[in-house]
């Protein structure tokens, strides 16, 4: 969106187009003029206008999520943030004397109009004040009419009304000044007279409308277009109410027809149906999530599968991320360099294996000629997950090892992978091995049978068993990516799950739990 402005910019520019303005330095001199006494045109030259700003705000809903009123924080970050791009002087000049901009008649180029009004009022509080002065003074210094109280009292009563009506408008632009809009809003919110009102929204809308007036006029004075996009996220963390309440103030935002507002909403709809579903105040509005959805959303856009560059970019940065073994890094070399790596103690040189070994298996998950990177998720919060979990696991398989022969860094990293894409199905298969260990009479020793054949020689205990273990379905990958997993390419054994099962950090075990309770209470 940034490569966008800059290139309609200069492609006004190249037309021959004024360049545009902005309200700081001596420009904020030119607006702080043009608010006080002229009154914005919007002309057929503007509406052709193609160069546009925008004005990014990142509202993070998980943020404001302990507060009652979700949505206000919405308003009151929209605000703030549009209060800080523009300078707290320009608005506040504006909720006094600003006006919202009219179109203009006919094709006239003219973008400013005098306020014929405003001047003529002006001028006749000075005059007035003028006269009074004069007479206050003219009372008080001519001699012969000093003794006149009357002409004092007149001179006095008519410069104070005309001077008073002045000081009240400056009074009023410094409590704006001093008052935010933000401030407004977080003192109706948390008036609770006020807010059992039904004037209260209105309230709200009118500060809304403010905004809006004065982004219109700004629009006129930088010579472009002006749009205010906000980032929301986070909002599949909150309770369903506030979510409600955050779609409830977006529609109050866009209530207007042109409104400068850009929402993008960054959401899981899986999580926020069910929000919008259970809310309360959405009943008969939202009993169909993904229908309100429809409605709601002007431009959906789906992320589509992760290509095999983009995912290995996640890894790359998610490994970054991990300044421990930087770290290690660079503390083991400098104790080489010191001559120190013949006297480190044993956990050193356990440390610096260790560290090697993460590197080798990061290296793999990296390497895009791996088979291993094809199985990486596609979501960056799961990608993180994994990059964290595979030291862990190393380091316990190095610890408990005690010298003998483990699994290669790369099966590691694909352990932990397959519990992260496949926890259920994962789960089901150690469940089936661990109950075949526990029969009598004992069977034959199961190390050598592949992970893949004990878990299709159970598939359909398990397709009996999916209404109740949907919702852990539900966290499973791509069926058939799993086969390929572990049919093809790493066709992890029984013995060697049963090594790898005591180092799994990444594998909730109740799900294991509780699908041998409910084999149990199957097979009585």
């Amino acid at each position: 969106m940034r490569e966008e402005m800059a290139q309609r910019e200069a492609a006004e520019l190249l037309r021959g187009q004024r360049k545009p303005r902005s309200p700081h330095g001596w420009g904020l001199l030119v607006a702080l003029w043009l608010l006080a006494f002229y009154e914005p045109v919007v002309t057929e030259g503007h509406l052709r206008r193609k160069n546009l700003e925008f004005i990014f705000i990142r509202f993070s809903a998980w943020e404001f999520a302990g507060c009652d009123k979700l949505w206000a924080g919405l308003v009151t970050t929209l605000c703030h943030h549009v209060r800080q791009h523009f300078g707290a002087l320009p608005l506040s000049v504006f909720h006094v004397l600003g006006s919202r901009p009219r179109f203009a008649s006919g094709f006239s180029q003219r973008e400013w109009i005098l306020k014929k009004g405003t001047c003529l009022r002006l001028w006749g509080l000075l005059l007035v004040l003028g006269v009074g002065i004069g007479i206050l003074l003219v009372a008080l210094l001519v001699p012969g009419i000093k003794d006149h109280h009357a002409l004092k009292v007149v001179g006095s009563a008519v410069a104070s009304l005309s001077g008073s009506s002045l000081v009240l408008g400056a009074l009023s632009i410094l409590k704006n000044f001093v008052v935010s809009e933000k401030k407004k809003i977080e003192r109706l919110t948390n008036s609770e007279r006020f807010a059992g009102q039904l004037g209260f929204m209105s309230k709200i809308r009118g500060e809304v409308e403010v905004l809006v007036d004065f982004l219109a006029f700004m629009e006129v004075f930088e010579r472009r277009r002006l749009r205010v996009v906000l980032e929301i996220t986070g909002l599949d963390l909150c309770y369903p109410e506030k979510v409600a309440g955050v779609f409830n103030a977006m529609a109050t935002l866009l209530s207007d027809a042109n409104a400068p507002f850009i929402f993008l909403l960054a959401v899981d709809p899986s999580v926020i149906v069910p929000c919008l579903e259970q809310a309360g105040c959405m009943k008969g509005l939202a009993d169909n999530g993904y229908l309100y959805l429809n409605r709601a959303v002007s431009l959906p856009f789906s992320i589509p599968e992760t290509g095999s560059r983009s995912r290995l970019r996640s890894v790359e940065a998610a490994i970054q991320t991990r300044e421990d073994l930087l770290y290690r890094i660079i503390a083991g070399n400098v104790a080489k360099s010191r001559g120190a790596a013949a006297t480190a103690p044993g956990w050193r040189e356990a440390d610096s294996e260790a560290v090697a070994w993460i590197h080798e298996a990061f290296r793999c998950l990296h390497d895009g000629s791996d088979v291993l990177s094809r199985y990486l998720p596609d979501n960056g919060a799961s990608v993180r997950r994994i990059v964290n979990t595979v030291p862990i696991t190393l380091r316990l398989l190095l610890h408990r090892s005690g010298g003998a022969a483990i699994p290669s860094p790369r099966a590691a990293a694909a352990w932990v992978v397959l519990a992260d894409r496949w926890p259920c199905r994962l789960s089901w298969t150690l469940q089936c091995l661990e109950d075949a260990g526990q029969s009598v009479p004992a069977p034959a020793d199961p190390s050598g049978k592949s992970l893949w054949s004990i878990f299709r020689e159970n598939a359909g205990e398990l397709s009996a068993l999916r209404r109740p273990l949907g919702k852990v379905l539900s966290l499973d990958g791509d069926p058939e990516l799993f086969q390929a997993f572990l049919a093809r390419d790493f066709p992890f054994s029984a013995g060697e799950a049963r090594e790898f099962l005591g180092v799994t950090v990444n594998l909730d075990h109740s799900i294991r739990h509780q699908m041998g309770l409910l084999r149990g209470l199957d097979r009585l």
